[in-house]
Formats: C-alpha cells, structure tokens, sequence
C-alpha cells in the first residue's frame, strides 16, 4: 500500500538514532519486501539539516517524483532516510512553504520554530537554549556576554561528545586539522561573532552598498549558534552512515543480492551516505552509484594526500572505490552557505586571519572548502563532466566525477543562498544516467 505522503512507489522508510542505532522494524520491514517487490533499482535518498520526520518526507516526495517517468522501464524502488538534525526555520528552501513567515522575528532573535527544533535536538539542554535565546533577545553590548554566548554553544552542542558519535568528530587529523575543533569554539567567541556578522553583511549587500555599515555582532552570534548546531549535525552525520546506514545495506545484500543500490545525499546527508561507505561489510559491492548534491564536507574528504599537508589524506580516502560505479558530486557557485559560511565555520586555529578582504571562495575555501561549492579535489583521476553531457549519460563508469550543477541549483536567498535548491528534474535524471538505470 502506497504512503498517501509520497509521490512514488515501492517506498520505505530507514530511520535511525543520534547513534546509528536503526528502527528495527522499518529495517526488517525493507529487508523483507525489497526482493517481493521485484525491485532492480533502490535508490537511496538522505536529507540534511531537516528538523523532522514531516520536512524529509516531503523533501523525498518532490525529489524522487520524476522517476517513474523518466525510467518507465526500470524497476524502480525508493528508500527515505530520516535521522536526528535540524535546519533554522528562517532558512528558506525554495518552492516549500514556510507557514511562519508572518510571523517570524528579525535575526538575531531565534523563532519559536528554531527554539523547538534545538530542544528536540539537544534533549536535556533545556537551560542551555533558554540562556542561548535570552542573549540573543537582549543584545548586551558587554564583549564578556558575546564570550558567555560562545561559552554555552560550546556546551550545547557538546564539541567533544561522549559515546560512539566521538569517533566520527570533526574530521580532524584526516582532513589535515591539527586539532579536534574548530576555531570558532577555540578562539575568542566575540571575535568569532564579529567575523560572522561582516560575512553575513557581505552576503546581504553583495554589491557592496551597506560597507559603511557597522554590522551588528549579535547577527554574528546568531550565525555561531547555526554553525555550531551544523557542526553537530556533521558529526551526527557520519555517526549514522557509517554505524547506521553501512550495516543496512550490508544486511540487503545478503537479503536481496540481486538488487541494486543507488545512494543519494543533500547536504550532511551527502556525508551520511559517503560514510555508509565506510561501514560496508567486507565484500559488498550492491552500491551501483553515488550522487552528492550540495554536499557540506570537506572537499579534500576522498583525497590520499592533502595539498597543504602531504602527511594526511580525507577522512574517507579511497572509499570511492566501494562504489561498483562512479560517484558523482554536483556543485554550484550559487550556493553561498557553503561557499562562504562553511568554510569560515571550518577554519581551524592556525590560520587566524580574519575574513575583512578576502575572496572566500578562493581563499579560505582552497583549504576549508566543502564540495558542494568546487567539488571534490585532490583525488587523481577525478572527471569533471558538464552538467549537459552528464544528463545525456556520458559519465565515467567508476571514479569521482564532478558535476557543475549551477545550471539548475541557483535559487535561494541569503545567508544560505541555492544550498537546498535540489530538486530539479535534471537532479533525478543525473542520478538515473549515475546508476545506468533505464
């Protein structure tokens, strides 16, 4: 029977914990169907900073409506991930409605939305938001506040976590950071705010007409608070993939062999899935494809050697060759959050340049880029394919390709501009040539 939600079918549902741990009925459920279903083709979708089960759904039927036209022949079968994240409310997602818009307060004030979404996400931090919310209602001019501010991000998002999410942190050592966490909860929390709140200015007056203005901090602390959250959900993200995810589709392949798996991932959800490669069982080779839209990790992730430190390699190098397929990341320059914001939020201590006349895409995103704004880098053999060639099938048969889809992902307004701009016709078509699915 049909989810009344969802635009296509066969469609199932894996949801999983802050730990990985899966539902595991939703997982027996998919592991029992899939081959009774006569599915060939499992495409694999993961969300990314998504505060709740109602917002993926809906993401995934609008994504993955496409397919049954443009693959009529294929036997096609669809999969959900929903895990434990959240986005702002006032970050816009284009052509879904946002309901509180009315009556959404000015930035740095946090809505009721996002005030809900923190508390589900951080349980038992209730004092720690109120503090959080409080700060960013009043605005004290006292540098000591901006640092009490930092103080309790810091906290609620737990920078050295306990339990298994430890071991998936920062990407530290493997992507070249000398240390386990960023500047942005190492240094001085108001000048961290102030850094925030010019790029920020720049991103809302990108002509340059408010540059005699003096942005206002507690924008900056607003913009700390969402990096540290994303900063969590990146941890989180990797956590799932690969404790959670992995072992899934190790479980299908023994389940249903003949079936193959197509994964996709927005956002975090593009590291959630690249790291389900990690978590592969020894021998499974079900993946057929890979497609990352918009990814926010690293864009040295896959690399061997790191340019700007040759002892050290991504946190996942030579994953990609646990594709029995090319794995295929889409990029657009149009996506600022990850363009300038990610790259200022992943700036590591070392480096403690401020971001007043730097060109962010070319600097500090040579070596804090994600690759969803250049793609991936330093992996020999890369391809790069345009977005039209790409559509008509010509991609690689195995290796990292990527794809420049600013074409199509190029609507959304400041701070986090086209970031989850994804679902295009042309996106679905792109994960089907991925595949070879017709």
């Amino acid at each position: 029977m049909a989810d009344p939600a969802m635009s296509v079918t066969p469609y199932w549902e894996l949801t999983f914990d802050a730990d990985g741990d899966p539902d595991t009925g939703r997982r027996d459920r998919l592991l029992a169907e899939v081959a009774g279903r006569g599915v060939r083709d499992l495409v694999v979708l993961s969300h990314g900073w998504n505060s709740d089960r109602s917002g993926a759904t809906r993401l995934y039927s609008r994504f993955f409506e496409p397919f049954p036209e443009l693959a009529p022949a294929a036997r096609l079968g669809y999969v959900g991930v929903v895990w434990p994240s959240m986005r702002f409310s006032d970050e816009p997602i284009p052509d879904f409605p946002r309901a509180v818009a009315a009556e959404m307060p000015p930035r740095p004030v946090l809505d009721k939305d996002t005030r809900h979404a923190l508390l589900e996400t951080f349980p038992g931090r209730a004092t720690v938001i109120d503090q959080l919310a409080r700060l960013l209602d009043q605005q004290p001019r006292e540098e000591a506040e901006l640092e009490e501010f930092g103080r309790l991000v810091r906290l609620l998002v737990e920078v050295v976590p306990p339990g298994p999410q430890a071991l998936f942190g920062a990407d530290t050592l493997a992507e070249g950071v000398p240390q386990d966490e960023p500047e942005m909860f190492a240094g001085s929390a108001a000048a961290v705010c102030e850094e925030f709140a010019q790029a920020l200015a720049g991103l809302e007056s990108p002509d340059g007409a408010e540059a005699f203005t003096i942005p206002n901090p507690w924008d900056g602390a607003h913009e700390l608070l969402r990096q540290g959250t994303y900063y969590a959900m990146k941890r989180r993200a990797g956590t799932v993939g690969e404790r959670g995810l992995g072992p899934v589709i190790g479980q299908l392949a023994k389940a249903a062999p003949g079936v193959r798996v197509h994964l996709v991932g927005h956002s975090f959800g593009g590291r959630l899935v690249s790291f389900a490669l990690r978590g592969l069982p020894e021998g499974v080779r079900s993946v057929k494809s890979v497609t990352l839209l918009q990814g926010a990790f690293s864009h040295y992730a896959f690399a061997t050697r790191l340019p700007h430190d040759t002892r050290a390699g991504g946190v996942l190098q030579g994953q990609q060759n646990r594709v029995d397929g090319p794995l295929v990341c889409c990029f657009s320059r149009h996506d600022s959050a990850l363009g300038t914001l990610y790259p200022l939020a992943s700036r590591m201590a070392g480096d403690a340049r401020g971001v007043a006349g730097f060109d962010l895409g070319r600097t500090l995103g040579a070596k804090w880029g994600a690759m969803g704004y250049d793609g991936v880098q330093a992996v020999p053999g890369t391809s790069s394919v345009g977005l039209a060639d790409a559509l008509l099938g010509r991609l690689p048969a195995k290796g990292c390709v990527n794809v420049d889809a600013a074409p199509v992902v190029r609507r959304g307004g400041p701070p986090a501009g086209a970031h989850s701009d994804i679902c295009h016709r042309e996106l679905a078509r792109l994960v089907l040539a991925a595949g070879r699915i017709r």
